[in-house]
């Protein structure tokens, strides 16, 4: 196991890495070579919009932009041709060969509050659909947000106590640096094992330090009075998440198809219309495959996004269960870096220009 500064340096040469690659990227994209990869636009990624925070210990930076960031880079998309498009709307107009341009195409994962205060104006304010996928239990206020509890508790410790899946192990956790390799051994845990065993043996960690889990989510999560309201706005649209925001890989075929029927009931509750899309929670390759896409379509769906990066092309249509989203990444808050990521070249090079 490699110890807290290794780690730490690990995380750095991966953000210089990204970060010098999206410098090279924008440069690229200005010379209009490999114009090809931008194909047929993006859907992008968010999860909190909300103003920039300073604190030592932020495990999960890179899911906060700030409002003026969303701001400029719609408006650069704009200025770059694309053409905003909702969600559910997108396979009609992937299929329209006289489409305007580029589609660009926003999703937001969890429905935080924020995105009520400060991304919707945003949003508003350029005429740009948008699409928030929610999960039952944070609605309800009967499942936590597992990396939030970490953060909370990691951030007050000087020590972590914890059952990884092997047995306790301690974890100095008395500076960043050492709350950080916890937070990143915990993330790797999860990953690799059925969640909810370690989300409530972390839960009850926490209330032992005073800590509620559903507590944050209450205050982080909009409720369903909020999200009946913002559902009825022009722009917003409420897609399924879950319920208990599981990696659905991990579950047997049975509970993954309650997980993913059961959200769409829950919405159902709140708009008064079944959601006809679909996020997958963590949505990467180790989070959703093909018996996943399989359950998206057998149980309805228009569309299902995953968060495999990448931008649209015409082989989307035919694989409408498993299209894959940009992040916009908290780490790379720069203008030209949206440019670089809606030009496709990245993806076309590594695959992935996440992190």
């Amino acid at each position: 196991m490699f110890g807290p500064k290794t780690v730490a340096a690990r995380r750095m040469l991966k953000r210089t890495a990204i970060q010098g690659g999206l410098e090279a990227v924008s440069l690229l994209s200005k010379t209009g070579l490999m114009s090809g990869a931008r194909g047929s636009g993006a859907i992008f990624t968010l999860h909190h919009v909300r103003p920039a925070i300073h604190k030592a210990f932020n495990p999960v930076a890179h899911l906060t932009i700030t409002p003026e960031f969303l701001d400029v880079s719609i408006a650069k998309l704009k200025a770059d041709g694309h053409v905003p498009v909702a969600l559910e709307d997108l396979p009609e107009f992937l299929a329209n060969p006289d489409r305007p341009g580029p589609a660009m195409v926003f999703t937001l994962d969890d429905g935080y509050r924020d995105n009520n205060q400060f991304a919707r104006p945003v949003f508003e304010k350029h005429g740009v659909p948008y699409t928030i996928f929610i999960s039952g239990g944070f609605v309800d206020r009967t499942h936590s947000i597992w990396w939030e509890t970490a953060e909370q508790l990691l951030s007050q410790i000087d020590e972590f106590i914890f059952d990884f899946g092997d047995g306790k192990e301690t974890l100095p956790v008395r500076t960043p640096t050492e709350k950080y390799a916890a937070f990143d051994r915990l993330h790797k845990a999860l990953a690799c094992n059925e969640q909810q065993p370690i989300v409530e043996r972390l839960g009850a960690q926490a209330r032992d330090a005073g800590i509620c889990p559903t507590g944050i989510v209450d205050r982080e999560v909009m409720g369903e009075a909020e999200l009946r309201e913002l559902a009825e706005t022009p722009l917003a649209s409420l897609g399924a998440h879950t319920i208990s925001h599981p990696n659905l890989a991990h579950l047997t075929a049975e509970q993954m198809r309650t997980e993913i029927s059961q959200s769409v009931e829950r919405v159902t509750e709140i708009t008064g219309k079944a959601p006809n899309t679909l996020a997958y929670p963590y949505g990467d390759r180790c989070a959703a495959g093909p018996r996943e896409y399989q359950a998206a379509q057998d149980l309805g769906f228009k569309l299902a996004v995953t968060t495999n990066p990448g931008t649209l092309h015409a082989e989307s249509l035919a694989k409408p269960f498993s299209l894959p989203r940009i992040s916009l990444n908290g780490y790379y808050q720069k203008c030209r870096y949206v440019g670089a990521l809606a030009s496709g070249i990245p993806f076309a090079f590594t695959g992935s220009a996440q992190g």
